[in-house]
C-alpha cells in the first residue's frame, strides 16, 4: 500500500475521488514537477531547467508541498529531490494526459520541450502493435541527462535514466531537436543538417522512431508504473 504524508489543504471541498486527487496535485506546475522527476532524482536547478517558465520561489513552494504530502522525497544532505512510490504511480496519468492532448488543437512543438517530457510522451504515442517484440535499444542524450529506451513484449517503451546512454543508436541534442527526430524527419536527415548528433546505426534509428506518431489516438493504456519506469538507483547532478 502506498503511504502518503500530510493531508493537503482543501482546494476542492468534494467527495469526488478526482477532486481528492487534485487536492494533492492540482496546483499549477505540480504535475510538471512530477514529470521532471519521473525518471531520476534531480537537484533544484536541474528541475528548474526543465521548467523554464517557473520561478524559483514557486518551485520551492511546490516541492515543499509535495514533500509534505508524500509525493516527493527530499534528501537534504545530498540536495536532491526524487519521487516516492506515490509520485511514480502518476506515470500512467501523465501518459494518458499526453494521449488526450493529441486530440486538442493548437499544440506548438516549437515551444520548449524538456527531455523528460519527451520520455513521457513516447509512452503515449507508441504504436504498440508495430513496436511489440522489437529488440532495438535506443539512447537519448540531452546535456547531462541520458536515457535508454527498450520496447516490452507488449510494445510499450521502457525508459531508464543513465549517465552515458548506449544502444543500437544514440541521438543527442536538446529536447525539441530530439522530439523532432522522434516525430518528424528521419534522424539521419536531422543529423546531416546539424540539428542533432547521431551515433550508431541510422537504419535502426529510423526503424525505432517509426514506432511513434503524434497523430490523434484514442486507445487506452493498461500500463503500470513499474513496467514503464524503473526506480532510479543513483542521483542526477
Amino acid at each position: 500500500m502506498i503511504e502518503t504524508g500530510q493531508t493537503p489543504r482543501t482546494r476542492y471541498d468534494e467527495g469526488c475521488l478526482g477532486a481528492h486527487a487534485l487536492n494533492f496535485i492540482g496546483d499549477r506546475w505540480a504535475l510538471l514537477v512530477v514529470r521532471e522527476l519521473m525518471f531520476a532524482p534531480k537537484r533544484f536547478q536541474m528541475i528548474r531547467a526543465g521548467m523554464p517558465g517557473i520561478t524559483a520561489s514557486v518551485l520551492t513552494q511546490r516541492l515543499g508541498q509535495m514533500t509534505q504530502t508524500g509525493i516527493v522525497r527530499h534528501d537534504a544532505v545530498l540536495g536532491i529531490y526524487s519521487l516516492t512510490e506515490l509520485g511514480r504511480a502518476l506515470h500512467p496519468m501523465l501518459t494518458e494526459l499526453c494521449r488526450w492532448a493529441l486530440l486538442l488543437p493548437g499544440h506548438d512543438p516549437k515551444k520548449f520541450i524538456s527531455i523528460s517530457a519527451l520520455m513521457i510522451s513516447i509512452s503515449a504515442t507508441v504504436d504498440s502493435g508495430r513496436a511489440a517484440g522489437s529488440p532495438l535499444r535506443a539512447g537519448f542524450l540531452s546535456g547531462s541527462e541520458g536515457f535508454e529506451v527498450t520496447i516490452s513484449a507488449q510494445g510499450l517503451p521502457q525508459v531508464r535514466a543513465v549517465r552515458e546512454p548506449k544502444g543500437d543508436f544514440v541521438l543527442a541534442g536538446n529536447g525539441n531537436a530530439l522530439a523532432a527526430a522522434v516525430y518528424g524527419p528521419p534522424p539521419a536527415a536531422l543529423a546531416a543538417a546539424g540539428r542533432i548528433a547521431l551515433h550508431g546505426d541510422p537504419a535502426a534509428a529510423q526503424e525505432f522512431t517509426g514506432f511513434f506518431s503524434i497523430a490523434p489516438q484514442t486507445r487506452s493504456s493498461s500500463e503500470s508504473p513499474d513496467e514503464i519506469v524503473q526506480a532510479p538507483a543513483a542521483s542526477s547532478t
